[in-house]
């Protein structure tokens, strides 16, 4: 293997990406609110109104994953909660950088 290669980061999980993607513009969603944008984006035509219910476990999974590393938040009524401790009706925001810390 050749040293001047430069090591790229591992994908994100499809899931994962969506929920980046989503929160982008600065909003909190719940774990429901994620699911039903990423079904949207993902129906067919022949798929049930309530297909989202299927994308919950890995919006979970994921929002948990992003939040580890430092990615998104957890936040249960206004604070930031522990990702590996956490229960109740949660909403997901993402981290932004500040130009000062982008910039290092």
């Amino acid at each position: 293997m050749n040293d001047d290669t430069e090591k790229t980061p591992p994908k994100d999980d499809p899931i994962a990406s969506a929920i980046l993607e989503i929160l982008a513009d600065g909003t909190s969603l719940t774990f429901k609110d994620l699911a039903m944008r990423i079904f949207e984006t993902r129906r067919k035509a022949k798929d049930r109104a309530d297909g989202w219910r299927g994308y919950m476990t890995a919006v979970k999974q994921q929002a948990v994953h992003l939040a580890r590393h430092n990615r998104a938040e957890i936040v249960r009524k206004g604070k930031v909660a522990d990702p590996n401790d956490f229960k109740g009706i949660v909403r997901v925001r993402r981290i932004m950088q500040s130009h000062s810390e982008a910039s290092r």
